[in-house]
C-alpha cells in the first residue's frame, strides 16, 4: 500500500496544439490525482497549446529556440524556468526539440515522453506509415523515461490498438492518438504516486499490476454455425 504524499509538481513541454497536454490537464483536475500541472512551456510562441493551457488557468511560457545561438543556451533558459516553477516531473507532450545530454542528465528519471508506437518498434518519425508498411497487426503508443538516445529509456506503460483492414496512416494515427490520451494520464499517475519507479534501467511496479485480457488482431475467428 502506497503512503499518500504531496502532489508532484509537473511541467509540460509542447511545440504544437497540445492534445496530450489537454488530457493531462483534465486528469489533474481530479482531487485524488497525484500530480498538479504547474507550468506549460513551448519552444514555439505560436503553439496553439499555449492558449489552451491559459484557458485552463495554467501558467504558460514561450521560449523561442530560434532566439538562442546554441541548444545549450536554450536549454539553460528552459532548465531555469522549470526550477523557478519548482518542477518535480517533466512531461514531453509533442515537444519537437531534441535535447542534449546535459539537459537529459539533469532531469534523469524525472522526464517522461509519449511516442506513437509500441517501442522499441518504430522509433522516430512516420510511425503509422512504417507500421502499415511492415504489415503489423497491432500498433500503439508508449510512455517512457527520456534518455539521450531518441525514443529509448525505461518503459512505464503501453497501449495497443488493432490495425484494421483498409487502415490509412490517418485512420490508424487517430486510433493511436485516442489511446495516447488515456495512456499518458495513467502513466503519469503511476510515476507521480510512486507506483512505478526506475530500478536498473527498468520499471519496477510497487503495486500489483492488473493483467488485462489479451488483444487479438484480427479478432479470434469463430466459424458460423451451419
Amino acid at each position: 500500500m502506497l503512503t499518500p504524499t504531496a502532489k508532484k509538481r509537473v511541467a509540460i513541454l509542447i511545440s504544437g496544439r497540445g492534445s496530450n497536454m489537454v488530457s493531462l490537464l483534465e486528469a489533474a483536475r481530479a482531487p485524488d490525482y497525484p500530480a498538479q500541472i504547474v507550468l506549460v512551456v513551448s519552444n514555439r510562441p505560436e503553439a496553439a497549446g499555449l492558449e489552451r493551457a491559459r484557458a485552463a488557468g495554467v501558467p504558460t511560457l514561450a521560449i523561442d529556440h530560434k532566439q538562442f545561438a546554441t541548444r545549450m543556451a536554450f536549454e539553460a533558459k528552459l532548465h531555469q524556468a522549470l526550477l523557478d516553477a519548482r518542477t518535480d516531473l517533466v512531461c514531453n507532450a509533442g515537444f519537437m526539440r531534441m535535447l542534449t545530454g546535459g539537459f537529459v542528465d539533469r532531469w534523469r528519471d524525472r522526464q517522461l515522453n509519449i511516442h506513437p508506437s509500441l517501442l522499441p518498434a518504430f522509433p522516430g518519425l512516420d510511425t503509422h506509415e512504417r507500421a502499415l508498411g511492415e504489415g503489423v497487426k497491432v500498433h500503439g503508443c508508449t510512455v517512457h523515461f527520456v534518455r539521450l538516445e531518441m525514443d529509448t529509456g525505461p518503459i512505464v506503460a503501453q497501449a495497443a490498438v488493432p490495425v484494421l483492414p483498409g487502415d490509412t496512416p490517418e485512420s490508424l494515427g487517430a486510433r493511436v492518438l485516442e489511446a495516447e490520451h488515456r495512456l499518458y494520464p495513467h502513466a503519469l499517475r503511476l510515476v507521480a504516486s510512486g507506483a512505478a519507479r526506475v530500478v536498473n534501467e527498468t520499471i519496477e511496479m510497487v503495486v500489483p499490476n492488473v493483467v488485462p485480457k489479451t488483444l487479438f488482431s484480427p479478432a479470434l475467428y469463430s466459424a458460423p454455425e451451419t
